[in-house]
């Protein structure tokens, strides 16, 4: 029912006039509030984080086992090997549990495909081309691709090569002298790689916020990631047609 400015019906709701309406959309400020375009769920978020965390512990640790100023300065050299090899086992952890979220998922697959603007993202970073839009990219462009795929095989490699190095009657004296060898070169490249990532993050303050709140500003998304829009259109019209739906207008 329509109330009216004498009703004292508990049940009634009084409708604010337009202009208290207007202030109350715009909020205290006067202004809009702004919007935002969601990047990564909770579960990415935490994903990411937990892996973060094990991966600078690990390779904390194994800078103060081979540094001799670092192994002098922390010492309890049994206890760091211990942390080494724990955050090691358990680094692929939360991978493998966010299998199960929906979202993580549908990124994973965006990381392995390469489009054809993911090449030329790549001649405009190598030609250092700057300009708006001569670096396409979707969600996420061809250096973060590379990059996943990089220290993902990478640390496959770290725990294969660490489990012989941990359990020595695995393989014969030679197998595990090359273990070795590749272990400790994979962990600096592994360490340098890690250095530049988190290096380029804090050159980008949108990235981070939308890695540390699940969501960025819609200018940043249209400047640094033009073809984000059009693949998502793509893969919801490709999950329509394999669902038997009508794909989304």
């Amino acid at each position: 029912m329509t109330s009216t400015a004498g009703s004292e019906s508990p049940t009634d709701a009084v409708t604010p006039p337009p202009s208290e309406r207007g202030q109350a959309e715009r909020g205290p400020s006067g202004r809009a509030p702004a919007k935002r375009v969601r990047r990564f769920s909770r579960a990415e978020r935490l994903i990411h984080r937990t892996t973060g965390w094990l991966m600078l512990l690990c390779v904390g640790t194994a800078a103060c086992l081979y540094l001799p100023q670092l192994a002098e300065l922390v010492g309890r050299r049994y206890l760091v090997v211990t942390v080494h090899e724990w955050s090691g086992i358990l680094l692929p952890v939360p991978f493998l549990v966010g299998l199960a979220s929906p979202t993580f998922r549908a990124d994973l697959r965006r990381l392995n495909r390469f489009a054809s603007y993911d090449k030329e993202w790549l001649r405009a970073v190598r030609k250092r081309w700057s300009w708006p839009g001569a670096r396409p990219a979707g969600k996420f462009n061809a250096g973060q691709k590379i990059y996943a795929g990089w220290i993902a095989g990478a640390v496959l490699i770290m725990m294969f090569t660490g489990l012989l190095m941990w359990f020595t009657g695995l393989l014969p004296l030679v197998s595990r002298t090359s273990a070795t060898f590749i272990h400790d070169w994979l962990a600096l490249a592994v360490g340098i790689v890690l250095a530049g990532h988190i290096g380029m993050a804090f050159q980008d303050p949108h990235a981070r916020s939308g890695m540390r709140t699940g969501s960025v500003d819609p200018k940043w998304a249209e400047r640094e990631h033009p073809e984000w829009d059009h693949e998502e259109e793509a893969r919801q019209e490709a999950e329509a047609v394999r669902e038997g739906r009508t794909p989304p207008e």
